[in-house]
C-alpha cells in the first residue's frame, strides 16, 4: 500500500496501520495514503480498523508543514477535516485502535471513528492546539462538541487539557481501555462483531444520525479556509 500506511484485508476486516516516524505525524502524503486505503476498504466492503504503533497513535499534523506557511497549514487542516468527515460518513464501521498517545489531529481521528479502543499506560490523549499557539479551527470545534461530554469539550478545546486513557473514556475520546496484552485480541473481536451488522442499515442510520454534524462540517471546512489559524 505505502510505507506510511499499510493495508491488509481478511474475513471482512480491513487493517489500516499508520507508520510515519516517531510521532506518526499526519502529512499530506499520509492523508493521501489513508484515503487510498479507505478506497480499498470500500471496495472490499470491509469493517475498517485503524491503528498506530506501540506507544503512539498519532501526534497530529506534521509540524514541518504546519509551520512552513499559513497557506500550507490551512491546506493541511482542510485535508484532515475532510478525512474526518469521510470517516464519520464511511459506509462501513470504523474502529480506531489507540495504541498510545493521541494528540491534536490524532485525537480528532478518534473522534471521527465509530468505536475507539485504547491501551492502558502513561499516555496522553487530547487537543493541545491552544497550548501550542493555534486557535482551534471551526471543524475541530464542531467535531469535539459533537463527540465529547460538555465538560470535557470546554476543558479540552479551550484549556488544552490532556487526559489519561481512562479519563479519555469519561471525556468521550475513547469507548474502552484494555491492557496492552489484550489490545489486539479485543480490537479484532470488536471488528468481527461489527461485521455481523446489516451494513445497509448501518450506513443509512449513521448518515441519518450524523446528518446535522456532516452539514456543519461542510460549512466549517469552508469557513476555516477564509480565516487564519
Amino acid at each position: 500500500m505505502s510505507e506510511l500506511v499499510s493495508y491488509s484485508f481478511s474475513a471482512g476486516i480491513a487493517r489500516i496501520g499508520l507508520d510515519n516516524g516517531k510521532a506518526n505525524a499526519l502529512s499530506p502524503a499520509v492523508f493521501e495514503a489513508l484515503n487510498a486505503a479507505l478506497d480499498r476498504a470500500e471496495q472490499d466492503r470491509a469493517v475498517v480498523v485503524i491503528s498506530g504503533k506501540p506507544g503512539i497513535f498519532s501526534g497530529g499534523y506534521d509540524l514541518k508543514v504546519m509551520t512552513s506557511s499559513p497557506e500550507a497549514a490551512k491546506g493541511l487542516v482542510a485535508i484532515g477535516s475532510t478525512l474526518s468527515r469521510r470517516l464519520l460518513s464511511h459506509p462501513y464501521p470504523v474502529v480506531a485502535v489507540c495504541t498510545g498517545h493521541a494528540i491534536a489531529k490524532g485525537a480528532f481521528l478518534l473522534l471521527s471513528s465509530d468505536y475507539r479502543i485504547g491501551v492502558e499506560g502513561p499516555f496522553k490523549i487530547g487537543l493541545n492546539e491552544v497550548a501550542i499557539g493555534m486557535t482551534m479551527h471551526h471543524a475541530g470545534i464542531e467535531l469535539a462538541r459533537a463527540r465529547l461530554t460538555n465538560s470535557a469539550f470546554n476543558r479540552s478545546v479551550i484549556n488544552a487539557e490532556m487526559f489519561s486513557p481512562e479519563q479519555a473514556v469519561e471525556a468521550g475520546f475513547l469507548d474502552r481501555v484494555v491492557a496492552a496484552e489484550e489490545l489486539e485480541a479485543e480490537a479484532m473481536a470488536m471488528a468481527e462483531q461489527l461485521t455481523k451488522l446489516n451494513m445497509t442499515a448501518h450506513r443509512n442510520t449513521k448518515l441519518k444520525t450524523r446528518r446535522a454534524l456532516l452539514e456543519l462540517l461542510d460549512w466549517a471546512v469552508q469557513e476555516d479556509q477564509q480565516h487564519p489559524l
